[in-house]
């Protein structure tokens, strides 16, 4: 099975939680249909990124204050090579928070969110078809900062996330990361 098979049929199964995250789907079937979905330099409509959301035994969140965009967010990036979008966010939340023992938590796709993204580096604007992911740590004071990625990394409560992330998009992932943390553990 390639990877954009293995995509789509995991989009086809996800249960989206609102109407934006259903066309979100939507659209991010249509763009499967594009040979270079995953590659970077895919600008019209975008490409796929994939990010990771993390949480420690706590029920804390990890974000990071992302150096380039001067928000905060949670980790992640661009799919590199044949990279599966799950490996991905894997990948980027190692790198940007220095954590080395990140599982998935929710076995499998977590959110959908489509968002712009500014041109910058030589790229025009375009949109990031971010596939989201939930990881948790028992480790979350190995946090390491990579300066060249963020200006801060925070571990959070969920209320705190809300206030330091205020968009739809993020609200509804942390109602999602709220709801399976009162409803069992993840450690």
């Amino acid at each position: 099975m390639t990877r954009h098979e293995r995509l789509l049929a995991e989009l086809q199964r996800y249960d989206a939680a609102d109407a934006s995250e259903e066309r979100h789907r939507g659209a991010m079937v249509v763009l499967l249909g594009e040979s270079d979905a995953f590659s970077r330099a895919h600008f019209q409509p975008g490409h796929f990124t994939a990010s990771c959301y993390i949480v420690d035994g706590d029920g804390r969140l990890l974000l990071h204050h992302h150096r380039r965009l001067d928000r905060w967010l949670q980790m992640g990036g661009h799919v590199e090579g044949d990279e599966l979008p799950e490996l991905t966010a894997l990948r980027e939340g190692e790198e940007e928070s220095g954590l080395r023992d990140l599982a998935l938590a929710a076995g499998g796709i977590f959110d959908l969110d489509i968002h712009g993204i500014p041109a910058a580096k030589g790229e025009p604007d375009h949109d990031h078809y971010d596939v989201r992911y939930l990881a948790r740590t028992a480790m979350p004071d190995a946090i390491t900062l990579d300066l060249a990625e963020s200006n801060d990394l925070a571990w959070v409560t969920i209320e705190r996330a809300a206030e330091l992330m205020p968009g739809s998009e993020s609200q509804r992932v942390l109602h999602k990361i709220e709801r399976l943390l009162r409803g069992r553990s993840l450690s």
